[in-house]
């Protein structure tokens, strides 16, 4: 490890190193990303089987909750509506009442 510290102090610059790490990365480099292609591809795989079936789940979810809030809203006009037709008929009544020809 000396011998590699005195030659990079001996040229005095930061670029010796610079190079020296980038011949070291293309020497490398053919042997190390197949064997991290190979490795990663399922591990890709498994990540985006993972997001397909939250997607799903979340498809269905949204599903569920929008037909639960159209059942809501369609309780709530019917109630209205029942109301609506009940105090038509108290207020029709009301008229009857008070203006009755004997």
């Amino acid at each position: 490890m000396a011998l590699f510290d005195d030659i990079v102090e001996g040229f005095g610059s930061s670029w010796v190193s610079s190079v020296l790490v980038g011949i070291g990365v293309a020497l490398v480099a053919p042997i190390v990303v197949p064997a991290l292609a190979v490795g990663i591809r399922p591990l890709a795989k498994a990540v985006i089987k993972g997001g397909m079936m939250v997607y799903d789940k979340g498809a269905e979810v949204l599903a569920e909750t929008g037909e639960q809030l159209s059942d809501l809203v369609a309780e709530a006009r019917s109630d209205l509506d029942a109301t609506a037709t009940a105090a038509a008929e108290a207020a029709a009544s009301a008229a009857t009442d008070g203006n009755s020809i004997v």
